[in-house]
């Protein structure tokens, strides 16, 4: 017994201590029982002074279990009393792992070397958070908990799938010699450093994307720029193709867009320059500007029969427009060609500089001004570094190249797969971050024994890309919140890492159902915490302003309670430290 009820307001019980607090251990969040005959309530001490203590109720002990959640109060007559451990093991979890349903997390900091170990169906079936400040501990909490995944020899997860998008390239030093535990665990690791490459170069297959990823590379803002994206995508493998039926597709779209010219109405010398500039730049061997036109006694180019005459006109415009008609095959419709084709960045930009001119849109200023700006951005990547990243050598469909992405170099199966885009702007990042994301997912769905392949996106800095973008304006969505709220039926779980909660999705923050956070001091997350993360009480916020680095609240579907854990240092550790002033200055 420590004491007798004196006050129940809520869920917060008042208890007159009977002891002496000065010849105690710390109590601070000590759980206490309140026992009546065989009913068991369980309390937490929130505050202590002299004399009195303040207790939360927790949930309550029914048999062998503990059962979170505020059901019954305790009556005034009940006993009040220190857990003990049996007591204990229900409520934290037993400390000895005796399978491979469960993973080791840390040490619980109230009760001294208590190990907390957490089931990993609630844990990894589920959205979760990582949330910190910098030098909080959230890189290393993060390479620990995976670390502790991959640590037993005797359960070895070999088909897991996890996905690590590294914003400073600092996990290889903590997950590079996990081969050494198993030989069947593989790490493997992708650089965005086109010029000092240290491993493989991260490339995309630019014809497995789609209409929407072909948006967020270009940031197209504009509906009717999908359109011009559509089509762009639609004819690229046309205009790259050959073969004969390839060919009376290509030219069936030139000519008709060689048709909507010549029957513009515009002034001849337009016509000329319009027709032949399509030509210069899109032809085939049979439709060019020096396919013959034969007329009785004599045969002339087309490009000679589209001279203009000093009067300005084109005396023999009829005789191109009967050549052109040839090549025109009614009810010949383009078939849908889109990822069977391998092409690269040129190649797109060709075929949207014909998309523009064959959706006759030159006659819409407006709407050829949101097509250009589209073609400029297109033009400046083929210029720019970035574009190394959409330069894949092989025809591979998006089955083979997920699974060469989880594939070692020396043919081994990869459980870690790090894409370090250390080396890009943020707004690349987020682009490469995205369509990778988009892609897996998207095999996910497409998979026929739903959730039977799981996979694990975890995202460092989250704040930086899974953000309230206007994705969900121009697409309909935005991939990393349609991932958290339909994911986990497909295996596709998320999990973010970030500093600034405060400036993440609300959708994708809503959806995560454990979270693990460290200290946290900037007013407007902790106040975001409080209103957006499930289940956290005035009490957990305020604790997150004092706790040491690599101790933090962990909560949520994998955890009874909400529990303060000493996160054990990951071995070896992320390169995440800060800058050894002193060393660099004086050495």
């Amino acid at each position: 017994m420590i004491g007798k009820i004196t006050n129940i307001d809520g869920n917060i019980v008042t208890v007159g201590l009977t002891i002496d607090i000065t010849n105690q251990s710390n109590l601070l969040n000590v759980h206490v029982i309140f026992q009546e005959n065989n009913k068991k309530i369980v309390g937490e001490i929130i505050g202590i002074g002299i004399g009195v203590a303040t207790i939360s109720i927790l949930g309550e002990i029914i048999g062998s279990r503990f059962i979170p959640g505020l059901s019954k109060k305790p009556a005034f007559s009940s006993s009040v009393r220190i857990v003990n451990m049996d007591e204990l093991s229900l409520i934290l979890g037993d400390q000895v792992i005796r399978d491979n349903s469960k993973i080791y997390l840390g040490t619980s900091t109230v009760y001294n070397n208590y190990k907390i170990n957490v089931p990993i169906n609630d844990f990894f079936s589920n959205h979760f958070a990582i949330i910190g400040n910098s030098g909080s501990g959230k890189s290393s909490t993060l390479a620990r908990i995976i670390q502790n995944i991959f640590t037993s020899t005797n359960y070895v997860p070999i088909k897991s799938n996890i996905f690590l998008f590294d914003a400073y390239g600092e996990y290889t030093n903590a997950f590079s010699n996990l081969n050494n535990i198993s030989p069947m665990i593989n790490y493997k690791t992708y650089t965005t450093n086109t010029n000092y490459p240290d491993t493989e170069v991260l490339t995309i297959p630019l014809w497995l994307l789609g209409v929407d990823d072909i948006a967020l590379l270009l940031e197209a803002t504009k509906s009717e720029q999908l359109a011009i994206i559509e089509k762009a995508l639609k004819l690229v493998p046309i205009l790259k193709g050959s073969g004969d039926e390839v060919l009376t597709y290509k030219n069936d779209i030139i000519a008709r867009a060689l048709m909507d010219i010549l029957r513009s109405g515009k002034e001849s010398s337009k016509i000329r320059d319009q027709v032949i500039a399509i030509l210069t730049s899109f032809n085939t061997e049979k439709l060019n500007l020096e396919t013959i036109i034969a007329q009785p006694g004599y045969n002339r180019t087309l490009k000679q029969c589209l001279f203009v005459d000093k009067i300005g006109k084109m005396q023999e415009v009829e005789l191109v427009v009967d050549k052109i008609n040839e090549f025109i095959v009614d009810g010949l419709e383009i078939p849908n060609m889109m990822n069977k084709v391998e092409y690269n960045l040129k190649d797109l930009a060709d075929a949207m500089d014909f998309a523009l001119i064959s959706e006759g849109i030159l006659k819409s200023d407006k709407v050829f001004d949101y097509a250009n700006i589209l073609s400029v951005r297109l033009h400046s990547l083929i210029n720019s570094e970035y574009r190394k990243y959409f330069n894949y050598q092989g025809m591979i469909d998006r089955t083979g190249y997920i699974s060469r992405l989880l594939t070692t170099f020396d043919g081994k199966k990869a459980q870690i797969v790090n894409f370090n885009i250390n080396y890009v702007n943020d707004r690349m990042a987020k682009v490469l971050t995205k369509i990778l994301s988009k892609m897996i997912f998207d095999f996910a769905t497409n998979n026929t024994r739903r959730g039977t392949i799981p996979f694990h996106i975890i995202v460092e800095e989250a704040h930086r890309y899974v953000q309230n973008d206007k994705d969900t304006e121009l697409l309909g969505y935005n991939i990393f919140d349609r991932i958290t709220k339909e994911g986990r039926k497909y295996g596709v779980i998320l999990g973010l890492i970030t500093q600034r909660p405060s400036e993440l999705s609300e959708t994708s923050v809503s959806q995560c159902s454990n979270f693990i956070i460290l200290r946290t001091l900037h007013p407007k997350d902790l106040k975001y915490i409080e209103e957006m993360v499930p289940n956290v009480t005035e009490e957990i916020v305020n604790s997150l302003k004092t706790l040491q680095p690599g101790t933090a609240i962990a909560f949520g579907n994998a955890f009874k309670i909400p529990l303060n854990v000493k996160i054990d240092m990951p071995n070896p550790a992320p390169m995440s430290s800060n800058s050894d002033i002193v060393k660099e200055w004086y050495s």
